[in-house]
């Protein structure tokens, strides 16, 4: 039988604690920690206030593909590849990091993130799984989240080729045009 160490399990709560600071659903800590579904149950009512959101994890790859979406995601997942070559953290924590560094930059130019942790996660699972890749701009040399089979030579950025409607209404997206 293994012994289970108190410093471990401080370390699970911690990282769990961090998650549900975040935003992060509870399916999102159940994959990421070994602590029972009960104790994060208890350990998310705590920290939040609340009860977690119920309901299923976003499933499909057409969100982060979307125009506005895709330039955040494009900005998260670019920040979480440095951060997995130049540092010793564990895959999770790499999210984190990379998400509260994402969330940092998005609040300096006085935008709202688009981009929730539980996203990020899940994003960062796509790229894994190549359900989706990192492909550099034909035009500008950013690297920007694609479909595996984009054709990279000829693929322009939705920065360099906005759509359309891009910047349009009273909104404007998040993104101001110029």
């Amino acid at each position: 039988m293994a012994t289970k160490s108190i410093l471990q399990e401080t370390q699970q709560i911690e990282r769990a604690v961090s998650l549900i600071r975040l935003g992060a659903r509870l399916q999102v800590l159940e994959s990421e920690t070994d602590l029972s579904y009960e104790r994060l149950l208890k350990l998310y009512k705590e920290v939040a206030g609340r009860s977690p959101s119920k309901g299923q994890l976003p499933f499909s790859t057409d969100w982060f593909l979307t125009w506005q979406p895709n330039i955040h995601s494009s900005l998260f997942l670019n920040v979480h590849g440095y951060l997995s070559k130049t540092s010793d953290l564990d895959g999770i924590d790499i999210v984190i990091k990379a998400y509260k560094l994402y969330s940092e930059q998005i609040s300096a130019c006085g935008l709202e993130p688009q981009l929730s942790i539980t996203r990020a996660w899940r994003l960062v699972k796509f790229v894994d799984n190549k359900m989706l890749q990192m492909t550099t701009c034909s035009c500008c040399g950013g690297h920007f989240v694609t479909e595996p089979y984009e054709n990279a030579r000829h693929f322009v950025c939705g920065l360099c080729r906005p759509p359309a409607r891009a910047g349009k209404g009273a909104s404007l997206g998040n993104i101001q045009m110029q």
